[in-house]
């Protein structure tokens, strides 16, 4: 398996090592990950699983968030704090705060996976993430990076504060991160299945509670929109791809269509040159400029690839800071889960150390205005877990990312390094990469002086001094031979 954090990587070994599958790990790797990856992912964040049962059957379990205000009557005036993030050789700005809060996913879609694909008892699959929370995790460098990112944020309020500046400064690299609040309600999980934000007494004291907290601020979640909130498991999008078969997540979210137009205008092009090369650097940006270009005019192809489901519509576009796992098992179970956080709204639910999301908080994917999407509206998402499947159909390659809207460049690149040149997984990830970002191109170091000038002649250049999480984080598994965890962000393997 291959995971964000060594921690993560190690919650889902114990998993299969305890006798569970591909998806049991999976789940463990989710919950860990909300402890020793929380600047990425949350229980109340929301996040996507692309499953290949033993028997090849794929489905997508679509756990995201969806947008709030069921019975309130009202469009109130949106309440956000508004901090600038810098990545170093960027900067982007946010919106957080009880606005931003959209209704969360992860824990209703975590418990789903496990009830209708897991096999493990509960307290085992979550015993790894209770210990990671009472005892602490080590923080290291990519978290400390993350965290230190989104300082403004994570020093919003004091629950906040004593999550992640226990001592008065930010946890850096090093130090042990606790959050025992978290520890508490993760252990009595398995014995309280109602002891979540969806059903049961405890459910309504906490969506209650919440709900409060957040309205008495400008939010907009409410009762109402936790107990109506669902998990919907949906039929993956597939494409040809050079003789291969592409499977990845459908609308509404948009990450894998578009993901899914640049391979096949890529593929149009005719054969791609070799890694590195000019030639190589200008189609990749070509096809992502393109793309680019043609959402923004409503090209049709663009408008039917991102087509919603009938009787769905596409809410607010969701395009944040994420988490990436994929698991595979000996009996031919694949899982490749995407899980996001936003960057956090710096709210916390009381008592129980769980972060709130802040998908509702950036002004550029909301050219309506803020709340201007009915309640109940899935939001879509750049998310995009996916499967390469050979020739005989079963799963060659299964990869995901995190990264925001580099989501889809980066898998573009991952794909097209492995399947039109045979490069091994680890070198396909640590390939330096490209991203066009409206009118110009981000690029890491390691690109030839050639190349670069090469692209330079078409557009402004934003050269990068270091690789860097920006760019995403390819966490990929190639069932029976190799994993990889992308260094960007922190990567790490495991095999059981």
């Amino acid at each position: 398996m291959a995971a964000g954090h060594e921690a993560t990587a190690d919650a889902a070994a114990a998993a299969l090592r305890s006798g569970g599958n591909a998806f049991d790990a999976a789940v463990a790797a989710g919950f860990a990950a909300t402890v020793c990856e929380p600047g990425l992912t949350s229980l109340a964040g929301g996040g996507f699983l692309l499953a290949r049962t033993a028997d090849g059957r794929d489905r997508l379990v679509d756990f995201f968030v969806t947008t709030p205000g069921l019975g309130l009557g009202h469009r109130p005036t949106p309440v956000f704090d508004e901090v600038s993030v810098s990545f170093g050789a960027a900067d982007q700005t946010f919106h957080c705060g009880p606005g931003s809060v959209a209704v969360p996913g992860t824990l209703a879609g975590l418990l789903h996976i496990h009830e209708t694909l897991g096999r493990l008892p509960l307290a085992d699959v979550v015993a790894p993430a209770v210990d990671l929370a009472e005892r602490g995790v080590r923080v290291g460098p990519a978290q400390a990076a993350v965290l230190t990112i989104l300082e403004p944020i994570l020093r919003r309020t004091p629950a906040s504060r004593a999550i992640f500046q226990p001592h008065g400064h930010l946890l850096t690299a090093d130090d042990t991160l606790r959050n025992p609040d978290l520890g508490t309600f993760l252990r009595s999980l398995p014995t309280a299945a109602t002891r979540t934000f969806y059903r049961g007494p405890l459910a309504t004291q906490l969506a209650a509670q919440l709900a409060a907290q957040l309205a008495a601020d400008g939010g907009l979640l409410t009762v109402d929109d936790l107990a109506t909130y669902r998990v919907v498991e949906r039929e993956p999008l597939r494409l040809e791809y050079r003789g291969r078969t592409v499977v990845t997540n459908p609308s509404p979210a948009f990450g894998g269509p578009l993901l899914a137009l640049a391979l096949r205008r890529l593929e149009a092009r005719g054969p791609l040159a070799a890694p590195g090369t000019a030639e190589w650097a200008e189609a990749l940006r070509d096809v992502m400029a393109e793309v680019d270009r043609d959402r923004a005019a409503a090209h049709p192809e663009v408008v039917e690839a991102l087509r919603p489901p009938p009787g769905e519509t596409v809410g607010p576009t969701a395009t944040r800071g994420t988490t990436h796992l994929t698991v595979a098992d000996r009996e031919g179970n694949v899982a490749s889960m995407t899980c996001s956080n936003g960057e956090c709204s710096g709210d916390v639910i009381d008592g129980t150390g769980i972060s709130c999301n802040n998908m509702l908080g950036e002004d550029d994917l909301h050219p309506d205005g803020f709340h201007a999407a009915p309640p109940g509206v899935r939001v879509a998402s750049m998310m995009s877990p996916t499967f390469v499947l050979g020739p005989d159909g079963g799963v060659d390659l299964a990869l995901g990312s995190g990264g925001s809207k580099r989501i889809r460049s980066a898998l573009l690149q991952v794909i097209t390094s492995t399947v039109d040149h045979g490069l091994d997984l680890r070198a396909a990830i640590e390939l330096p990469r490209l991203h066009w970002d409206r009118d110009h191109t981000e690029v890491e170091p390691g690109l030839a002086a050639a190349t670069l000038a090469a692209l330079a002649r078409a557009a402004p250049l934003n050269p990068w001094p270091a690789p860097n999480v920006y760019f995403g984080g390819v966490h990929a598994v190639t069932p029976g031979r190799a994993g990889a965890g992308d260094p960007r962000r922190g990567g790490a393997v495991r095999v059981v």
